[in-house]
């Protein structure tokens, strides 16, 4: 990324706006241990969310824009989203953050497209380089060793950063044993990204457009909505349980992500699947 490309820093009452939301104080130094209370305080305040996509509010790729989206209207998102408005928290904290493009693995192993997801390489002070990744849903807690190739432990399994096998270059973050998602490591600006989010709020085939999702991370687990079914995961154990009003439904947005919606999303019939 060159200087005249770089955004725009965050002024400081955005700063604060951010530290805020996330519940988290402005660490004295942009190191190691501060980006792993930071990402892991974002994964249990900013949920991952697709509700833009089904109701009809537009996605602009600006860093002003997504941050707000965060801060001031108190909602979460997906990967651009997510990861775009905690790179741009990072680098006026005083990290060096880079956006960085991937494809997902598909359940038959097959990879999506280019510019299918986006994580972050971050530099710490202490002359860590770490993969941040707040928008891929439910993966690791903490951020990952970039340059470690043996097996990281983390609250959600055991994670491996490896060398893609005939992809020069790119690298795969595994889970369990499981390729989760193709990595380039060459940094990407925000514009790189249009196609492929535009890709994920239009295109009958991807899975955001089929479903309504919102999903946050909890101590304990996890707390998902997904259409009207609402799914509990405490200490390994899932129970879901359908929301039948629609006030039931406000409700849990309500209270378990602090989303407060007039108009509840709605998935057109055409692509509608079972979430």
């Amino acid at each position: 990324m060159t200087d005249h490309e770089k955004p725009a820093g965050l002024p400081e009452a955005d700063v604060e706006r951010y530290l805020e939301r996330i519940g988290a104080g402005r660490p004295e130094r942009a190191d190691a241990g501060a980006l792993r209370e930071l990402h892991l305080r974002h994964l249990l305040t900013v949920p991952f969310e697709n509700l833009s996509l089904h109701l009809g509010e537009d996605i602009v790729l600006d860093e002003k824009a997504l941050v707000d989206k965060v801060t001031v209207a108190r909602r979460g998102g997906f990967c651009y989203e997510l990861n775009t408005a905690f790179a741009a928290l990072l680098r006026a904290l005083g990290f060096r953050a880079e956006l960085l493009q991937a494809r997902v693995f598909g359940p038959d192993g097959r990879l999506g497209i280019p510019y299918d997801h986006m994580a972050l390489l971050v530099e710490t002070e202490d002359g860590g380089r770490w993969l941040a990744d707040v928008g891929f849903g439910d993966h690791s807690h903490h951020p990952l060793a970039f340059d470690e190739r043996g097996e990281q432990a983390d609250p959600r399994g055991v994670f491996v950063i490896q060398e893609a096998t005939g992809a020069d270059g790119d690298l795969d973050v595994v889970r369990d044993g499981k390729p989760q998602y193709r990595l380039e490591p060459r940094p990407r600006v925000l514009a790189d990204f249009e196609a492929g989010a535009w890709y994920h709020r239009t295109s009958p085939e991807s899975h955001f457009t089929r479903g309504v999702i919102c999903s946050l991370l909890t101590e304990d687990g996890r707390v998902s909505i997904g259409g009207r079914k609402l799914y509990r995961t405490v200490a390994g154990e899932r129970t879901e349980r359908e929301l039948g009003t629609d006030e039931e439904l406000r409700e849990a947005y309500r209270e378990l992500f602090g989303i407060e919606l007039d108009v509840l999303p709605a998935v057109r019939e055409a692509e509608k699947r079972n979430p």
